[in-house]
């Protein structure tokens, strides 16, 4: 049985998308089956890996709203053991669909059971919100990846965070687990990138992984070819720091 992981921060621009992508393209090249699926309306998993949000046949707007199963939602990417079911701005619909329905928590989990023995990982790209849609990720997964970026105000709102992820617990998914939190967009010769290091480690107290993420330009540009960092530029600093992360993560789960 595989593994499903949320990626999940409220905050934007804190590299969620980056890590979703990459940590999945990383495993995958390690030899893992990965399925990333991007449950965020704005499709950045979607178009970041090459697929065109609003000219695929089938979306997990329609998995979960019941046009199609799930099967028939999974694409294959450019990169090596990575799948994807894609997103576009429907699903910004959907929430309100669901908010007057009442009857959402468990659409996304009981899609995912069905398919879950197919992979080593299914990774979820949550919206950076609070809303219906990270809720239902958070209560189809067993774990948690937050990334955080070496920024001023890093720690704002993760309070909200953790209220979050703790209502999940109690009310639909009482073995969510935080897997890691993953620092993001360093920048070793500014002392604010360190001071956050520190405070971050603090606040998390082993829950941080060594392999942390630098500013790279290959990274940002990597997107807008569609293509994993492995694929654009497989020799960049992002790329070899990615690498890292994958292994570490995948020795965490021994």
């Amino acid at each position: 049985m595989g593994k499903t992981i949320a990626v999940f921060n409220q905050k934007g621009g804190v590299g969620k998308t980056t890590t979703t992508i990459n940590l999945g393209a990383g495993l995958g090249k390690l030899g893992k089956k990965v399925l990333l699926i991007d449950i965020d309306p704005q499709g950045n998993s979607t178009s970041g890996l090459g697929l065109d949000k609003n000219d695929v046949p089938y979306l997990i707007y329609d998995i979960l709203t019941q046009k199609t199963t799930i099967d028939t939602g999974i694409y294959k990417t450019s990169s090596e053991n990575l799948s994807i079911i894609p997103s576009n701005n429907q699903l910004a619909g959907l929430e309100i669909e669901f908010a007057r329905s009442g009857d959402w928590e468990n659409a996304l989990r009981i899609a995912i059971d069905t398919i879950k023995k197919d992979y080593d990982f299914i990774i979820l790209d949550c919206p950076p919100s609070l809303g219906i849609l990270s809720v239902m990720g958070l209560i189809a997964s067993d774990s948690v990846i937050i990334p955080i970026q070496c920024e001023y105000f890093a720690l704002e709102g993760v309070s909200q965070l953790f209220e979050t992820i703790e209502l999940v617990r109690e009310n639909y998914n009482p073995n969510l687990e935080v897997e890691g939190v993953v620092l993001s967009m360093f920048d070793g010769r500014t002392n604010l990138s360190i001071q956050v290091v520190e405070e971050v480690k603090e606040y998390f107290k082993g829950k941080v992984y060594t392999s942390i993420i630098p500013r790279n330009v290959r990274l940002a540009e990597a997107p807008s070819y569609g293509l994993s960092i492995f694929d654009y530029d497989s020799k960049s600093k992002g790329a070899e720091s990615y690498m890292e992360l994958a292994e570490e993560f995948l020795y965490l789960q021994d």
